[in-house]
């Protein structure tokens, strides 16, 4: 027995015993060939923890502005004032669009948006106030931690103030963005503001201490190494133990972008030495997370930075979550070309969960089960459609 089989030996040991993973463990993982033994592994746990089903919602994206005052090396989105596809919504604008979402039957409205300069802070629970008078039955799950610092900033509010006004204008949730990579060896090359671990973590902590149930994100396959990626998770992992808060991990795949299509400018400053993540490295990342987040219910793909086909395949590597219907995601067309849709009906998500082999099943924000879904025919049922099945 080499080396790899003796490392392959003790993790299957050490998963079928329920015993933690360590950061050794999860590097070693990382350098393993054999995908389809860790997608095996990692399909166990997902089964333990989830059985044949895979969850979605019909959810909408509503991104407010792109004014920015960060400038983040790897992002696409941002603008500064002045430029010609510069834009801020007025909340009766905002309103209006939410008015529009109605006939999609959303159950969640995602709001991430650049960090303003100049709005006022009363904007902000003000538009999260007139958005749930709009869509009441919606969650509003809104603004990455890295907002919710600046609004710190531009209030002059505590953390608890601003938690708090905006919890009592609608939201329900906080978005997981802002997080990227956390260590300091890559994260001083990528982010333009100060929201690092120590200011992400305890917003997140602070807002699961007031009852909100929130997800963490990883943004990988840019500059970081595949170490950085397993100190990351490690950290969530702790911070789960303290407050059980994250209802999912979700991890984003950097896009590499071509340029921007409104104005030819190039504002991803790591481009010329960054690609995208292999889809074979997409699904070891999926892996490697499930088996290492012990303490995390679920893992989502979504599929918008992934495309449709790992989506599929992620469901049998660890991942038991897929979002969402989406619709206009701006913050990834405006930098991949990478040729994912704009929108996934609830009736293509069913089909996308069943041809992969598992059983829809429609959540909300905060993982509430909304509606369960026949699972996927048989073969012998498949065959007895005409063109169904092709040998």
């Amino acid at each position: 027995m080499d080396d790899t089989q003796r490392f392959k030996h003790s993790i299957e040991e050490k998963v079928a015993a329920g015993e933690r993973l360590t950061y050794e463990d999860g590097v070693q993982l990382y350098e393993v060939d054999d995908l389809a033994w860790l997608g095996r592994l990692a399909h166990g746990v997902r089964t333990e923890k989830n059985g044949d089903v895979a969850m979605f919602n019909v959810n909408r994206h509503l991104n407010l502005t792109n004014v920015c005052a960060a400038a983040c090396s790897y992002c696409s989105f941002q603008r500064k004032p002045g430029e010609a596809d510069a834009y801020t919504m007025r909340i009766e604008q905002a309103v209006a669009l939410a008015e529009q979402m109605k006939g999609d039957a959303p159950t969640e409205l995602h709001i991430v948006n650049g960090l303003h300069p100049t709005l006022p802070w009363r904007y902000y629970p003000r538009v999260l106030k007139e958005l749930k008078e709009t869509l009441p039955e919606v969650n509003l799950k809104a603004f990455t931690a890295t907002e919710i610092q600046w609004f710190q900033k531009i209030s002059g509010l505590s953390l608890d103030e601003v938690l708090d006004e905006l919890i009592d204008a609608g939201l329900e949730s906080l978005t997981g963005g802002g997080a990227e990579i956390f260590d300091w060896e890559v994260r001083q090359h990528i982010v333009d503001h100060d929201c690092h671990w120590e200011e992400w973590s305890e917003i997140h902590r602070k807002a699961h201490q007031k009852g909100l149930r929130t997800p963490a994100t990883m943004l990988y396959g840019h500059i970081e190494e595949r170490r950085h990626r397993v100190d990351h998770v490690m950290r969530l992992r702790e911070l789960q133990d303290e407050t059980g808060g994250f209802a999912v991990f979700i991890p984003l795949r950097y896009q590499h972008d071509f340029h921007d299509s409104q104005d030819g400018k190039v504002r991803n400053k790591i481009q010329s030495r960054t690609t995208m993540a292999s889809s074979t490295e997409s699904l070891k990342t999926f892996a490697v997370s499930r088996l290492m987040l012990d303490n995390f219910d679920h893992v989502k793909c979504f599929w918008v930075m992934h495309g449709l086909d790992v989506a599929s395949l992620s469901l049998s590597y660890g991942a038991d979550d897929l979002d969402g219907s989406v619709v206009e995601y701006k913050i990834t067309h405006d930098a991949d070309n990478y040729g994912t849709p704009d929108k996934m009906t609830r009736e293509d998500l069913l089909e996308l969960i069943r041809d992969a082999g598992f059983k829809p099943v429609e959540r909300n924000t905060k993982y509430e089960v909304m509606r369960e879904y026949e699972g996927p025919q048989s073969l012998a049922e498949r065959r007895a459609v005409p063109g169904s099945v092709m040998f």
